[in-house]
């Protein structure tokens, strides 16, 4: 018995010493938070993405004279949502909040930030920092050459076929996923990517893709994203409230493949913006070209997780065709959405604790189908009020 409690003190003291190693501080951090959730911005440095011109939304006629189909609130209530937001030509159509959400609460955008990233790319090349789309990264980063003799380049960073060594796996805790999360290098991470097959032949979705992304646009520009996104889009935009960009450490790298945390009304405003076409009240604040590009799926890829055609991805940005309506959108892990519906000229915001893991034929996941009928339900009833 003496020999077996020695092995456990052993084994236990073995384990605690792995855990200390500098290298492992996103392990403890893991295990001490657990899996990610959508409050969580204070364990981590962040940095302010000032709203610069804060301007209110116009309310509409029907500001909040309906409510959510009764048959609906089910899967609202199931998946926790927090907060659901309807705009409708230009103007603030419904809101509803949950928990102790409100307008202003902040709340983790998770992977809805790639879609921002993909606007500060579009952003910098209009301002001719960047070339083009199809500019190598080797220009910025030479240790990224390509595979085969093909040029790695910014497109296939945006439409996730870089044919790198990422992993996105999320139940790990020893995953890159994991790593960039709770990590304090996210350097480390990214340009310890791997290129392994030749880019833009299969859409394959890795989150360090779009932390690369990030690095170039900070390397383009001379300024950190966060900075950039302020002055670029978050103030011209006139969002209400400074966003908070979670960061790997303190006065460090933004986790720019998610983190971004904000309200629903002010993630509107990037709904808004794409269906403006890059307009906000009269000035161009990115380019129509650029965005019609980013939302419009790579056909040329092969979606290597179904073997199938990619119909679904363009730059950084989702897509869909929901009831002959197509629709580009932003997605986050744990269910935010942000749905641009030029059909309807509207834009609507979901955010919540969970989403579905249920997938369509389309092979997004199916709570989607809820956050969008009722909208459309919702919207068609104030033609007839």
């Amino acid at each position: 018995m003496k020999k077996v409690g020695w092995a456990i003190l052993l084994f236990i003291g073995c384990i605690g010493g792995y855990l200390v190693l500098p290298s492992n501080y996103y392990l403890r951090q893991a295990l001490t938070h657990l899996l990610p959730k959508i409050d969580q911005y204070p364990i981590f440095e962040n940095r302010t993405v000032k709203a610069g011109n804060p301007q209110p939304w116009q309310l509409s006629e029907a500001y909040n004279t309906l409510s959510i189909p009764e048959k609906n609130l089910p899967v609202f209530e199931e998946l926790g949502t927090v907060a659901y937001v309807i705009i409708k030509d230009s103007a603030l159509l419904f809101e509803q909040y949950w928990e102790d959400y409100s307008p202003q609460s902040h709340s983790n955008s998770f992977s809805m930030a790639k879609s921002i990233v993909s606007l500060a790319i579009g952003c910098a090349i209009d301002d001719g920092f960047i070339k083009n789309v199809d500019q190598p990264v080797s220009d910025f980063y030479p240790e990224f050459q390509g595979y085969n003799g093909k040029p790695l380049t910014l497109r296939h960073l945006l439409t996730m076929s870089a044919g790198v060594d990422f992993n996105e796996a999320y139940s790990s805790p020893f995953s890159p996923t994991t790593k960039l999360y709770y990590g304090n290098d996210l350097q480390k991470i990214a340009f310890g990517m791997k290129e392994i097959e030749e880019p833009g032949v299969n859409f394959i979705y890795q989150s360090g893709v779009t932390q690369l992304l990030a690095f170039i646009v900070e390397k383009a520009t001379g300024e950190n994203i966060s900075s950039y996104v302020s002055r670029k889009l978050w103030t011209p935009m006139n969002a209400e409230e400074d966003a908070l960009w979670s960061l790997d450490k303190k006065d460090g790298i933004e986790k720019a493949y998610c983190c971004f945390n904000s309200n629903a009304r002010d993630f509107a405003r990037f709904g808004q913006l794409l269906l403006n076409k890059g307009n906000w009240n009269g000035k161009q604040l990115i380019s129509g070209s650029y965005l019609e590009e980013a939302t419009t799926p790579d056909t040329s890829l092969l979606f290597k997780e179904y073997n199938e055609t990619n119909h679904c991805y363009g730059f950084q940005f989702w897509h869909l065709t929901y009831k002959g309506m197509e629709i580009p959108y932003m997605r986050g892990i744990l269910g935010q959405y942000v749905f641009i519906i030029p059909d309807l000229n509207a834009v609507v915001v979901r955010l919540g604790h969970k989403r579905s893991e249920m997938r369509t034929p389309q092979h997004y996941p199916d709570d989607i189908d809820t956050w969008l009928e009722t909208a459309i339900e919702m919207i068609q009833q104030t033609t007839t009020i």
